[in-house]
């Protein structure tokens, strides 16, 4: 964590199934099981982690938001639904439909998102779903970071904020890195973990979409940085390329 290596490219998807991605019915079913899930969510939590989570007073109280966090670990998912007070819809890699948690996601309903691709139907089912009053998260990152920090985030969430002009809520963690929680979990132990929930905000308005685009990514991983302690800032650290 003390000495930042440089990250490798960003993931592109392999695959392409464009007929896969929508904004998640909320059926009658589907709300249950998100229910149940936020439940099992604070089970597995609370044998697994020593959560220390702070800032739930900024988590807004309805819709529409756009949830921002960073990305450490396996872990992060399950502490933020476990410590947020309400269940959201969630954009996700495309290629974890086919893994073991697939199931569990389908039955949950998330946006698939084809990394590194124009991936046109995921920006509009994440629109439509903040048209909705819904709230959506994601990882401005785009993928796990294998740094330990904070990765460069991509222009996608600082696009859905702009075009949706719904407000930011950036969620920070520390301890979520998956050495740390398979790592506990190996010797019989919960690993030590925290959540932060910032403030609210908008992004500040520019007659550039462009320069929008890379002012509004900036504001939003910043907006990360600020809740984490230096040692998880990566790129957003006082001085560097990024911040």
């Amino acid at each position: 964590m003390q000495n930042q290596p440089s990250s490798p490219p960003k993931p592109v998807t392999d695959v392409w199934q464009p007929d896969l991605v929508a904004l998640p019915r909320l059926t009658f079913a589907r709300r249950a099981f998100r229910i149940f899930f936020r439940g099992l969510a604070k089970l597995v939590t609370f044998f697994t982690m020593r959560p220390i989570v702070s800032g739930l007073e900024n988590f807004p109280k309805r819709g529409p938001a756009l949830i921002v966090i960073n990305h450490l670990g396996d872990a992060d998912v399950v502490l933020v639904g476990a410590s947020i007070p309400t269940t959201i819809d969630g954009m996700g890699k495309i290629e974890l439909i086919d893994e073991w948690v697939g199931p569990i996601l389908r039955a949950y309903g998330v946006i698939w998102v084809h990394r590194g691709r124009p991936d046109r139907r995921a920006l509009r089912a994440a629109l439509d779903a903040l048209a909705q009053g819904r709230m959506v998260g994601l990882a401005p990152e785009g993928r796990q970071s294998v740094t330990g920090g904070l990765e460069d985030g991509n222009e996608g969430a600082a696009f859905l904020a702009m075009k949706s002009g719904a407000p930011i809520v950036p969620i920070a963690m520390t301890g979520t890195e998956n050495e740390n929680t398979y790592g506990h979990l190996k010797r019989w132990k919960r690993a030590r973990v925290t959540l932060t929930v910032g403030k609210p905000f908008l992004l500040r308005e520019q007659a550039d979409r462009q320069a929008m685009l890379r002012e509004g990514t900036r504001q939003i991983m910043e907006s990360l940085a600020n809740l984490l302690p230096e040692s998880y800032r990566g790129n957003y650290k006082p001085n560097s390329e990024s911040g």
